[in-house]
């Protein structure tokens, strides 16, 4: 979800890709929820930090304890941000439950985007 939600607020102005250090695909629920606020990720695919060792990268942002912890070594010029946001693919229950958790994190992580990390990226 930060991937679409930092696209979307950059305009596409800076390369932003989404890894993770488990993928497996792209939660219907995580496409539903951001087509409720205009961001199309129905076309994204779940991707491994694997692929992006050697990439020349300014920002690795992680939003979980989990990424922090297992994110691989990047270069020294890169900037390591972490802000730790719940696993919404975690969340039990029916799908109406889990679209609100869901919700909850998309909000929290434009809100946390808006407030703090474009400024750092825009600084640059």
């Amino acid at each position: 979800m930060a991937e679409g939600l930092l696209k979307d607020i950059t305009q596409n102005e800076h390369e932003i890709y989404s890894a993770g250090t488990k993928p497996s695909f792209v939660r219907p629920e995580a496409i539903k929820v951001l087509q409720e606020v205009g961001v199309d990720i129905s076309q994204n695919r779940s991707k491994s930090v694997d692929e992006f060792i050697g990439k020349e990268i300014d920002y690795v942002l992680t939003v979980c304890d989990s990424a922090k912890e297992n994110c691989p070594y990047f270069p020294a010029r890169t900037k390591l941000v972490h802000f730790s946001f719940d696993d919404p693919a975690e969340a039990e229950g029916d799908e109406e439950t889990r679209l609100i958790v869901f919700r909850r994190v998309r909000d929290q992580i434009r809100e946390y985007l808006d407030s703090n990390f474009v400024k750092i990226i825009n600084a640059k």
